[in-house]
């Protein structure tokens, strides 16, 4: 075969056994240029590289890994697996330093990687460079186009996903993992093949690596969790991570909670008041009165940028008890972090601080409701900021996530956006070189290798870390690549409207589809639709606008509606979908699924949510499935899909959608309420076999699929209603079915009507009671008070559950249901039923005065007028009078029953006196009152007759 032989005239006197020492220590280059590395990338000549095989040069490499392996070093199969598995390592590594760490490589790539006979046709060069670009595209998400050194992550992605290396190797899997991630991360978003691959390796990985009994080190457990950590929060699951952050701080023995000490945050403070400040220590860390004491020469970092405010401090100022230790009063904290001094703590192990800076990152949700806010973010930053890092990389990623947090904040966003500047601008200084060599830009660096300005000043070398260091943690931290961070500094400009500044960040960098959507942010729809169809289609119009990256400063006037670019761009379904969505056309997210092969799942999704908005609900439904076969781990298409099929009344295929949503993302409200309005209609005799929700603490008996289904939609809105709680109509409608159970859940009732009355009470006032269902709660514990004397032998939770009801419903009746009625009869009734039931008399009495008095209130029925709502007799003049009668008569029946009780409360409660004295007076009183207002109208009637009748029984005798 040929091309075995080097022929590039780099002579290396390494040994394979040296091959993991130079790894460790940065040393690339001699990696790459050794006889073992040649003899996989070297050929005879250029033409082999775009004859060998249709693909090019990584089919090449393929074929080159498998007759090394198969052939040449047969002997030693296992040892040469090791070492292209390190050669592997070794690109993506040097891959990394030149596009995310630094410092710059001091070699080109292009040199090593390619064979001799390319070097000085860059042409050729840029064309196979751009190839790989495009090789990289998966799904339709494409990576960046002008990726430095792609060459370099190439050859890594084809090594390390060789199945002659991977087979049966767990180092093998774990590396491969890490370049699968860091491939997802070029790309323009999550790539659904992508994602399979990497949480198929985790799985077996931590079959591998997290046993009890493990042949990997505690080290190795804690970096794998934290890898696995950073993979889960850039997925969006976001308590996967948290998971893995608390299974690493056991194995670590990080010690670490945020609380409030006392302090001053500004500088015209006066009073002292709790701050929040996160207190850590590591497990080898002993504590004691004075600080451990730094190294004699502290270890280089990043500059940081001061906050010089006017008003805030540079940090918080705690008070002196509180640096002394004798503030912290809180029995919850370890003893180890209750004597610490919380402006001066001790340095972190750098995995540590890896936790806690991971911990900050995998919070992405900032509604109190939902745990950590951005407030309380920030603490866990400033820790690892403030109390030191002995690693570069880790300082790094402190200061942006710290910049990340204060870009949000009035007072800090102006040192947030700057240091993100600073940030990047020593991301491209160090990344870039110097090209001090002359060698040509096209071959050395895609990106551009001119020499940068900074915001600082450029790091001298003694002030400089090296590259094993800066390398040593990458996978744990997931730092961004330079090219991303220019873009999440562009998306801050443009927050602040610094809209110019984030275009000339946009233009440079040739992010086409970012700069449209900048302009379609500033509701400048044309300038964008003319970016996108520049990339997208040719110019009529000259030949000098015809070019697809022409500068935006070129004000050429161009509706770009030629014919389609060929080829198009390796984004091109993105920008499809862009341009659609601006002009609102549906064949645009056609041509963008048909451009993709059928792989761009975002188009169908576009095309779901247009065919929603235009009512073509089976379409919809049809382009949400095709997006779902392909990515079937998006969770707001699956809710989209539910929504969807409610519409269409197609009740099994929402429980099956909503019951994906919430799978996936157990804190979707929206997902579970609406999961369980799909299972209250699904037909009685259909079994929900798909739904995932466990009924097992529901405290309810299932009575037949019909009930099950109802059990199913209650615990669903159950889930729903403690997710978001300020919703009203989800606690109406966890109410209106809990009161459809047998048993009802009366403590969950009790609950669900408090909290409406707490959301609707100021809008709604006595409307926001459910009346039928508060009768059916007191006459369940008043039926449940009135037992024989046998049920005393019931078991004693039970007698405590009942007797708790009981506490729960006077509390909900007295404390919150009392003060709204103004109107309500049924609702006074209600709480003269509940005295007497607590044997007040008294107060019983007086429940039914104010129960009589809004019935007598009500205007018309004494003349029969004006009774037009259905509680005043729904327009019947006789019913409304009849109702006044019955209510007139049961008053006079209660002074009857209760006028003669004795009072059982207040100061003359138990003195013998009686509760009305005058009960036969005031029961006369009410029956006349309403004699003589309707006399002229109702004199004769059925209902005067009955007045008549119960006012002789009042008579004395």
């Amino acid at each position: 075969m040929p091309g075995l032989t080097p022929d590039n005239g780099v002579q290396s006197t390494y040994q394979p056994s040296d091959l993991p020492n130079h790894l460790k220590n940065g040393d690339f280059y001699d990696v790459l240029t050794s006889s073992r590395a040649q003899l996989l990338l070297e050929v005879g000549d250029a033409g082999d590289i775009l004859q060998s095989s249709q693909d090019g040069w990584t089919e090449f490499i393929r074929r080159q890994i498998e007759y090394i392996l198969n052939t040449v070093l047969s002997e030693g199969s296992q040892a040469a697996k090791q070492e292209l598995r390190l050669i592997g390592v070794d690109a993506l590594q040097a891959f990394l330093q030149s596009n995310v760490t630094g410092p710059p490589l001091q070699w080109n790539p292009v040199r090593v990687v390619f064979p001799k006979a390319l070097h000085e046709k860059p042409e050729s060069v840029r064309r196979i460079q751009t190839e790989l670009v495009g090789g990289l595209t998966v799904d339709g998400e494409a990576a960046y186009k002008l990726t430095p050194h792609v060459e370099l992550f190439c050859l890594a992605k084809i090594v390390l996903n060789h199945p002659m290396i991977v087979d049966n190797d767990d180092r093998a899997r774990w590396e491969k993992m890490r370049v699968n991630f860091w491939h997802q991360r070029m790309l323009s978003a999550i790539a659904p093949s992508l994602q399979q691959a990497i949480y198929s390796d985790l799985q077996y990985l931590e079959t591998a690596i997290l046993p009890q009994v493990s042949s990997y080190t505690a080290t190795e457990q804690v970096e794998f969790l934290l890898e696995r950590a950073a993979i889960n929060t850039y997925h969006g699951f976001d308590r996967k991570a948290r998971e893995d952050l608390d299974h690493a701080t056991k194995l670590t023995g990080l010690e670490y909670v945020l609380t409030g000490m006392l302090g001053k945050r500004t500088k015209f403070q006066e009073n002292e008041l709790s701050q929040l400040v996160v207190l850590a220590r590591s497990c080898n860390v002993e504590v004691s009165d004075e600080r451990i004491s730094p190294p004699v020469t502290d270890p280089p970092k990043p500059q940081t940028l001061v906050l010089n405010d006017d008003t805030l401090l540079e940090s918080i100022a705690f008070s002196k008890a509180s640096s002394d230790g004798q503030a912290t009063q809180d029995e919850s904290l370890p003893p180890s972090l209750a004597t610490l001094d919380p402006a001066n703590q001790p340095i972190l192990e750098p995995l540590d601080s890896i936790i806690l800076l991971s911990l900050a990152s995998s919070i992405t949700n900032t509604s109190p409701q939902h745990g950590l806010t951005r407030e309380e973010t920030l603490p866990y930053a400033t820790r690892v900021l403030e109390g030191g890092s002995s690693n570069w990389q880790i300082y790094t990623q402190a200061l942006l996530v710290r910049s990340r947090i204060e870009g949000y904040r009035t007072r800090t966003v102006e040192r947030g956006v700057l240091q993100l500047q600073a940030l990047v601008d020593q991301i491209i200084a160090e990344t870039t070189p110097e090209n001090a060599s002359g060698e040509s830009s096209d071959t050395s660096d895609g990106a551009g290798s001119a020499m940068s300005t900074t915001f600082l000043p450029r790091a001298k070398t003694s002030e400089s870390a090296p590259v094993s260091e800066r390398l040593k943690y990458i996978y744990q931290l997931a730092t961004p690549a330079r090219w991303t961070l220019e873009a999440e500094l562009a998306s801050r400009w443009v927050s602040l409207g610094g809209l110019r500044t984030a275009l000339e960040i946009y233009e440079r960098l040739e992010m086409w589809a970012e700069a449209a959507l900048c302009w379609a942010a500033v509701e400048r729809e044309d300038k964008a639709r003319e970016i996108i169809r520049r990339q997208l289609y040719c110019s009529k119009l000259s030949a000098k606008s015809d070019s697809p990256d022409s500068t935006m400063a070129e004000e050429v006037v161009d509706e770009y509606i030629g014919e389609e670019r060929d080829p198009l761009p390796t984004d091109a379904p993105r920008l499809f979908c862009i341009l659609g969505d601006i002009e609102k056309n549906p064949d645009l997210y056609e041509r963008a699924w048909a451009v993709s092969g059928n792989r761009y799942a975002r188009a169908q999704r576009s095309l779901g949510k247009y065919y929603l908005a235009t009512k073509h609900l089976h379409q919809a439904d049809e382009a949400y499935s095709k997006s779902l076969k392909i990515n079937p781990q998006n969770q707001r298409a699956w809710f989209a899909l539910g929504c969807v099929r409610l519409e269409l009344r197609d009740w099994r295929g929402a429980v099956d959608a909503f019951s994906r949503s919430v799978q996936i993302e157990e804190e979707d409200a929206e997902a579970w309420s609406n999961l369980a309005a799909a299972l209250l209609r699904l037909p009685p005799d259909e079994p929900t076999t798909s739904s995932g929700i466990d009924i097992g603490d529901a405290d309810v008996h299932s009575e037949g699929p019909s009930h099950n289904h109802t059990t199913e939609a209650f615990v669903a809105l159950k889930r729903a209603a403690a997710l978001k709680r300020d919703s009203y109509r989800i606690w109406q409608n966890l109410l209106n079915v809990a009161g459809t159970l047998s048993p009802p859940p009366y403590a969950d009732i009790i609950t669900a009507q408090e909290r409406l009355i707490e959301l609707r009470s100021s809008v709604e006032g006595e409307s926001c009671v459910d009346v039928e269902i508060m009768e059916g709660l007191l006459a369940h514990v008043i039926a449940s008070a009135g037992d024989d004397e046998e049920s005393a032998t019931s078991v004693a939770d039970q007698r405590l559950e009942k007797y708790g009801l009981d506490h729960m419903l006077t509390d909900l009746i007295q404390k919150r249901v009392v003060p709204l009625i103004t109107h309500s009869c049924r609702l006074w009734q209600l709480v003269a039923r509940l005295y007497i039931h607590l044997k007040r008399p008294s107060s019983a009495l007086d429940a039914y005065e104010k129960a009589w008095r809004v019935t007598q209130n009500k205007p018309g029925w004494e003349s029969g007028l004006n009774s037009t709502s259905e509680a005043d007799g729904g327009g019947n003049p006789e019913k409304a009078w009849n109702s006044v009668v019955d209510a007139a008569i049961d008053l006079a029946d209660v002074y009857e029953s209760l006028g003669e009780r004795e009072r059982t409360e207040g100061l003359v409660g138990g003195s013998g006196e009686l509760v009305c004295k005058q009960w036969r007076f005031k029961g006369r009183s009410a029956i006349r009152g309403v004699m003589g207002k309707a006399r002229d109208r109702w004199e004769g009637s059925d209902g005067w007759s009955r007045l008549e009748g119960r006012l002789a029984l009042l008579s004395p005798a």
